[in-house]
């Protein structure tokens, strides 16, 4: 898979090729302080160690059920943890003793922060000194609407120090999506039956709701740097901040409705919940099957068929598990080297959040009319209405920032608008040739990224 390697530096204009194409000389990129990292580390280290305090204290009070699933959460993310960093950095090609024990007793996320500290320590008493070692890196960037391409020198302990970022980006989004958001439903699901909130179980639960926000907000941003790799990409404080609502409010209003639904039918929510995960878990493979494309064999250097298939069972089980809980921003194609679609594919995002819609508002009726009023001494109505309004305000906040905030949106040849005006009025059919011509030019200058 390909690694994404961020470059903070705003270019200066140098020099122009006198070829037709316009090519700036980027000046040699500024490090910056690895906040992104510390932050990981931060919700790694607070929700393993909540995590293994409420086992304790469930062990303490003998609810052998209440700690066997939140340690299985806990030790489910933990281990898939450390095998993205190992993967991302290679460990296993390397003679490093100590980083495969660290890992093994599930500090890799310690010890790869301390790298990283030492990393931006040596170069920032290096600063203003040249490298050795350097490589060119271009990207495209629009400027004053135009596009135009743009060169660096980037030095070896800036890439290193970028690849770390690069790395932790990821281990985010695996430790939220495959152990904060079972691990925050579980908890919310246990409050919700026991009536009770121990200080313990809501410091827990304060971790995974923050670990959740944080890697949705990162899988939009991965998922821009990917579908457009050819382009140098800048988001600011108010599309963060757009991003941020929207999954936030995306996430909680669909995990409380589902513990609503879990602890309204209890065991006979299993097989609904169960059968949800596993469309989406072999949607891809079906695809997949169906399309009678060979499994892709250079996803990396020296990967065995059997290495193949682990890795992408796993890419399908994250991709599963963020599309459990919210969009995933991005369609996973298996057939491809690079596993994901990078066209804009408005389609999908579309029938993803119809669907949703329809799912959450199904459970939200079946909790208030079939809610026991011992759960909750509320109003069922007015606490179903409050999710679906929350839901609805995501899909909001979602429309905003791809028809305004989106850094490329000039890009798109249809934007948000003339998608909901293709679908919502298809009373000229003579138009109809013209868009679909238009459509495909879409998806054709999608796909040189």
């Amino acid at each position: 898979m390909d690694r994404v390697y961020e470059i903070a530096e705003e270019p200066n204009v140098d020099q122009v090729s006198p070829l037709g194409e316009d090519v700036i000389r980027g000046t040699n990129p500024r490090f910056t302080f690895p906040f992104g990292i510390l932050f990981s580390t931060f919700l790694y280290c607070g929700e393993a160690a909540s995590a293994l305090y409420m086992v304790r204290i469930y062990r303490k009070n003998n609810e052998t059920y209440w700690m066997a699933y939140t340690f299985s959460f806990f030790m489910f993310s933990s281990i898939m943890v450390q095998l993205t960093l190992i993967f991302v950095h290679r460990d296993l090609a390397k003679d490093k003793p100590l980083s495969l024990f660290m890992h093994l007793i599930l500090l890799g996320p310690v010890m790869r922060c301390l790298e990283a500290m030492i990393k931006y320590l040596t170069l920032w008493k290096k600063e203003g000194q040249e490298e050795p070692y350097v490589s060119l890196t271009r990207k495209k960037m629009l400027i004053n609407g135009e596009e135009v391409l743009i060169e660096w020198e980037v030095g070896h302990s800036i890439r290193t120090l970028a690849m770390h970022r690069n790395a932790y980006k990821r281990m985010s989004q695996i430790q939220a999506f495959l152990g904060s958001v079972p691990q925050l439903t579980y908890q919310l699901y246990v409050t919700l039956i026991s009536a009770e909130v121990p200080l313990g179980r809501a410091v827990l639960m304060v971790f995974s709701l923050i670990s959740v926000t944080y890697g949705a907000t990162l899988c939009n941003m991965l998922a821009i740097q990917i579908k457009y790799d050819e382009y140098k990409i800048r988001l600011g404080p108010l599309e963060v901040l757009c991003i941020t609502i929207w999954r936030s409010l995306e996430i909680t209003s669909r995990l409380v409705i589902l513990v609503l639904f879990s602890a309204t039918l209890k065991l006979k929510a299993v097989p609904f919940l169960l059968l949800n995960f596993l469309i989406i878990l072999f949607e891809p493979w079906v695809k997949f099957w169906k399309s009678g494309a060979q499994m892709p064999s250079n996803i990396e250097k020296n990967f065995s068929r059997v290495g193949t298939l682990v890795v992408l069972i796993s890419v399908t089980i994250l991709y599963a598990g963020i599309n459990f809980s919210c969009w995933s921003a991005m369609q996973l194609r298996l057939a491809d080297r690079e596993l994901v679609d990078k066209g804009q594919n408005w389609g999908h995002m579309g029938l993803h959040y119809s669907v949703r819609l329809v799912e959450n508002v199904i459970m939200v009726l079946v909790f208030k009319f079939f809610g026991v009023k011992v759960l909750l001494n509320y109003c069922h109505s007015l606490i179903a209405l409050q999710l679906i309004i929350a839901y609805l305000i995501s899909i909001g906040f979602m429309l905003l920032f791809f028809q305004y905030l989106h850094p490329l949106r000039s890009l798109f040849t249809h934007n948000i608008v003339d998608y909901l005006h293709c679908v919502c009025c298809r009373r000229h059919p003579q138009g109809r040739p013209k868009k679909l011509e238009s459509s495909f030019e879409a998806e054709a200058r999608q796909s040189i990224v």
